[in-house]
C-alpha cells in the first residue's frame, strides 16, 4: 500500500477514508484539520448540484471522523481570487452568496469547518497559536500569482492582530514544478511579478526540447510568506505531488474534466 508519510505529514487510511494531517499541527489538541485523498470526491463549483447526495454523504463521514457537524460548515465558491474574507456566526453553509468569489476563509469563532477544494492547486493551512486563529486558502497558480498567502496573512494581522512571527503555515499536496508545465505567457506573468525573487532563475525553468516552462509556485509561497514575515521553521511543506500520486490525489492536469475534488479543513474546537 502505498503511503505518503513523511517527516512533515502522516497519512491515514480506514474505512473508506483517506487523509493526511500534519504533524506540527497535531501538537495543538484545539485544533481539527485534514486533507482528503481519494476516493471521496467533494466536487467542484461545476459538478456540485450533480453529486450533491454523494457529496453530502462525504461530508458525513468527515464530520463522524473528526466530531464536528456538518451544518458548522464553511465552503465558499472558490474562483481563482485573492479574496480572504472572515467567519462570523452565521456565516455556516455550502457556497452562500456572501462567499461567492472567495478563495481564502479566517476566523478565531470554535466550531467553524473551514473547508475548500482542491485538484492540483495550492492549500494552504495556517495557525497562529498566540492569537488562537486560523485560516484556510486556496492558491491556484492564479491565487499564487496574486499572492493570496501574503493576502491571508494580511487579513489575520487587521482582523485579529496576529503577528507574523507567530503563524504557521502548512502547504497541502498540490502540483509541483516537476508538473507544472506552462506556455511562454503564463511564464511571462509569473516573471513580470517575481522577478525579483532571489532564485527566479531556478524557479522558472525552461525546456528547450519542447519548448516548455516550468514553474515551482511551492517555493513562490514559501519565499512570498518569508518576505511578509512568517519563520522559516513555520513554513511546513507536504512535499507531496498531486499528479505523481494521481491514483490517490484528485488533479485536474492528470485527469481534466473527469477530475473530483478533495478538500483541506481547519476548525477550531
Amino acid at each position: 500500500m502505498k503511503d505518503l508519510s513523511n517527516e512533515n505529514v502522516i497519512y491515514v487510511k480506514k474505512d473508506g477514508l483517506e487523509y493526511i494531517q500534519f504533524r506540527k499541527l497535531l501538537e495543538y489538541k484545539n485544533v481539527v484539520h485534514c486533507f482528503t485523498l481519494k476516493p471521496l470526491d467533494f466536487a467542484s463549483n461545476a459538478t456540485y448540484e450533480g453529486k450533491r447526495k454523494e457529496v453530502q454523504s462525504n461530508f458525513r463521514t468527515l464530520g463522524e471522523e473528526f466530531n464536528f457537524d456538518v451544518k458548522n460548515i464553511c465552503r465558499p465558491k472558490q474562483t481563482h481570487t485573492d479574496r480572504v474574507e472572515k467567519i462570523e456566526n452565521g456565516d455556516e453553509g455550502i457556497y452562500i452568496q456572501k462567499f461567492d468569489n472567495v478563495d481564502g476563509l479566517v476566523t478565531k469563532e470554535k466550531n467553524k469547518v473551514l473547508m475548500l477544494g482542491f485538484a492540483d492547486c495550492t492549500p494552504l493551512l495556517f495557525y497562529d497559536p498566540v492569537e488562537n486563529v486560523i485560516a484556510n486558502t486556496h492558491s491556484g497558480w492564479k491565487g499564487t500569482l496574486q499572492s493570496i498567502g501574503v493576502r491571508t496573512v494580511e487579513k489575520m494581522q487587521k482582523e485579529y492582530g496576529c503577528e507574523p512571527k507567530n503563524i504557521i503555515c502548512c502547504i497541502g499536496p498540490h502540483i509541483r514544478k516537476c508538473h507544472f508545465e506552462v506556455e511562454k505567457d503564463v511564464k511571462d506573468l509569473f516573471y513580470k511579478e517575481f522577478k525579483n525573487l532571489s532564485n527566479i532563475e531556478e524557479i522558472i525553468t525552461y525546456q528547450p526540447e519542447d519548448e516548455k516552462y516550468f514553474i515551482d509556485t511551492t517555493e513562490i509561497n514559501k519565499q512570498i510568506l518569508k518576505k511578509a514575515g512568517l519563520k522559516e521553521e513555520n513554513i511546513i511543506d507536504s512535499n507531496i505531488c498531486t499528479v505523481c500520486n494521481s491514483d490517490i490525489c484528485h488533479s485536474f492536469r492528470a485527469e481534466k474534466e473527469q477530475s473530483g475534488r478533495s478538500v483541506s479543513i481547519i476548525e477550531l474546537i
